[in-house]
């Protein structure tokens, strides 16, 4: 993945300015989200002749917030992180850093999501929930800290690489994987034999297992137990407040179509999972938590149409929208969802890879599926599963089977202290650079329009975002995440780059795009179109060559370029404002504050990081090191920005440091097989 800087030159009535391209994931592997400064300015100009891929981004066209990516941090990746914080604390400060900073030009992925089991899953050292003692339906023996204690350090040093985003971008998503023992009068806790003496979970009315559940009593005859499952979500959610870990949303429960005895699952029927929420809804509002989020479903695509649309139309009231899985059925089916529920939220919360398969066929299918097609969808949030593990898979719960040839996390971490991403870390993380916050406290990403045309459309595919900024007079962030996947990987194996235009507001840009996976953004005055339309859409884009919606609501807004502070470059009749831009070093535990990114605004010095990280191939690049500052220079056609490298240092180790303006120096290339991509068959 790379990242490249454009600009966008200034015509009759429409301000713009300096384009950026951050990030470049390739598929030898050479650069790994490598930050990428042209060595010639890349101008948007008056339009020529469309390549032939040719991409048209359409801002008037706007659709869900992307609220952000991340991962689960179940008792197995808590452990996993929490050994090597004991290890080696730099390499455990630079994973944290690499994945959850959102400073403005950042090294880093930004992930701005949490998910955390409430109990034990499939990766936990043993079975156990929050309270254990059966028939206790008052909760009088709940304990938050049956969870194990690094779960709860972990997650408070997440939160700590920004403390802003303690409430709001760093979410913890509570989700239940079975109801406690004192949840239910039917429900007894059986022992395990004498090696293992945490309780499983029987439910008398259907044949014993080792720790399912299935909860399908009739209404009637449930309303005791939903408010018991209630009162319990409800201490969950008090007692991770109680940590200082803010509550974003919680599950009722995790897969209700799941029933897999190796570890805990319970199945659930629309018309239960929805009476416990309601009762939930009412308790959250009751105590003080009714911005706490309730998300419904939890499975996989292929049942879309069905439970949870179910489910909304017997309790949607109580439900901000449902989640998804990809482990069955395709992402285009979750249209069929938003199409019956266009005013609920539509999460991605869950997908794993499995050891062996191919790198650049995984970040293929990534990218196709979940981070272009997911979010093509309506999916407002991306996760992934485990954050952290070993080069197993493992620790997980002794006897599960549900991940069989072992999950692979977001990053391994080994015995020794050495760590290496993974292709479910650069996939997700080239997609969120394109969504996180300009502004400290600032607004998401949205999904824009786009569309690519010609011969080559094939050839790319393409996802268009918007940021907008706190000042309404700042220069808006529009992204692009493409990838290029044009290499005859079913005939000869041919990786082909491809030349495309990019159109936007009338001006043209060229660029060449690396068989790989490209993050570009650029900057704009806000609504230099005037009319901004919003969409829910009936008919879904199924990808990215259609669009086709209906428009529910629009606003025409006055279209206007504010002046900004700072010198000014004259391009024909408008005036740019170009901002002087000031560049500290600082550093920060395990990763430094270097540079600035410069943009046509009145800005504050802005301190990206620079993080190490680890190749998963060949033998690790010398540390290399850059710190770099962003001059601008004139041009007669545009203003234009540029960055310029700086000599400096970084940290070494037993890790590849990747800098800003740097090229990894990888050894090992991709394997040219046909493999296809493996997700884990856990669900």
């Amino acid at each position: 993945m790379h990242i490249v800087h454009l600009v966008l030159a200034a015509t009759l009535g429409q301000s713009a300015a300096a384009q950026q391209i951050w990030d470049i994931t390739k598929w030898d592997r050479t650069k790994l989200f490598t930050s990428l400064a042209p060595s010639t300015p890349i101008n948007f100009v008056t339009p020529g002749p469309a390549a032939s891929a040719d991409i048209i981004v359409t801002e008037t066209s706007v659709f869900q917030t992307i609220n952000g990516f991340g991962g689960s941090l179940t008792d197995s990746s808590a452990l996993t992180l929490n050994n090597l914080k004991t290890k080696n604390q730099a390499n455990y400060w630079s994973i944290l850093g690499h994945m959850f900073s959102v400073a403005d030009g950042a090294d880093a992925s930004g992930f701005s999501y949490v998910r955390v089991p409430i109990g034990a899953s499939d990766f936990s050292a043993k079975l156990y929930s929050l309270d254990d003692v059966s028939g206790d339906t008052s909760f009088n023996s709940f304990n938050i800290n049956n969870a194990p204690s690094y779960l709860y350090s972990v997650l408070l040093d997440i939160i700590s690489i920004n403390p802003a985003l303690k409430a709001r971008a760093l979410t913890s998503f509570l989700h239940a994987l079975t109801p406690p023992a004192g949840a239910h009068s039917t429900m007894e806790p059986a022992r395990m034999d004498e090696n293992d003496r945490n309780n499983e979970w029987r439910d008398d009315t259907v044949e014993p297992c080792l720790c399912m559940c299935e909860l399908s009593i009739p209404l009637t005859s449930f309303n005791v137990e939903s408010i018991a499952d209630s009162k319990y979500l409800l201490k969950a959610v008090q007692g991770f407040q109680g940590k200082g870990i803010s509550v974003y949303a919680i599950s009722v429960q995790n897969e209700p179509e799941n029933s897999n005895p190796s570890y805990p699952t319970c199945t659930m029927t629309p018309a239960v999972e929805g009476q416990i929420g309601a009762a939930l809804r009412t308790l959250l509002n009751q105590n003080g938590l009714s911005g706490v989020k309730l998300v419904g479903y939890e499975h996989n695509w292929n049942d879309a149409a069905a439970y949870p649309v179910t489910l909304m139309n017997d309790d949607g009231g109580s439900y901000d929208g449902v989640a998804f899985h990809c482990y069955q059925g395709t992402y285009t089916q979750m249209a069929s969802f938003h199409n019956a529920w266009p005013s609920k939220n539509v999460y991605f919360t869950e997908c794993s890879g499995t050891f062996g398969s191919d790198w650049w066929s995984d970040i293929k299918w990534y990218m196709d599926n979940l981070w272009v097609g997911s979010m093509a969808n309506f999916a407002g949030v991306g996760l992934m599963y485990n954050l952290a593990l070993d080069g197993n898979g493992n620790p997980i719960l002794p006897g599960t089977t549900s991940c069989g040839g072992g999950c692979r996390p977001l990053v391994t971490v080994n015995s020794d202290g050495s760590f290496s991403y993974n292709q479910e870390f650069y996939a997700m993380a080239q997609a969120s650079k394109a969504i996180i916050p300009k502004d400290a406290g600032g607004p998401w990403g949205r999904r824009i329009g786009v569309s690519v045309q010609g011969s080559l459309a094939w050839a790319l595919r393409v996802a268009a975002y918007s940021t907008k900024r706190i000042s309404s007079t700042d220069f808006n962030r529009y992204s692009i995440v493409v990838l290029n996947w044009d290499d005859s990987a079913s005939t000869t194996w041919n990786p082909v780059d491809v030349t495309a235009t990019i159109e936007f507001r009338g001006m043209q840009a060229t660029y060449t795009f690396p068989v790989g996976v490209t993050t570009l953004w650029w900057f704009a005055a806000p609504n230099a179109q005037g009319l901004v339309t919003e969409f829910n859409a009936t008919t879904v884009p199924i990808n990215n060559t259609a669009f086709s919606s209906v428009a529910l609501s629009s606003s025409a807004k006055a279209s206007s370029a504010s002046a900004h502070s700072g010198s000014s470059s004259v391009v024909g009749s408008n005036t740019l404002p170009i901002p002087s831009v000031s560049a500290s070093a600082t550093a920060r535990t395990s990763f430094a504050k270097v540079g600035s990114s410069a943009m046509p605004i009145a800005s504050p010095a802005v301190q990206p990081h620079i993080t190490s990280t680890s190749v998963a191939v060949g033998t690790p690049a010398p540390s290399a090191g850059g710190a770099h500052a962003n001059s601008i220079l004139p041009s007669s056609s545009a203003a234009t920005l540029v960055s310029n490298a700086n000599n400096g240092t970084l940290p070494s180790g037993n890790h590849t440091v990747l800098a800003a303006n740097s090229t990894l120096a990888g050894n090992a290339t991709s394997s040219a097989s046909n493999s296809t991509h493996a997700t884990a068959l856990r669900h």
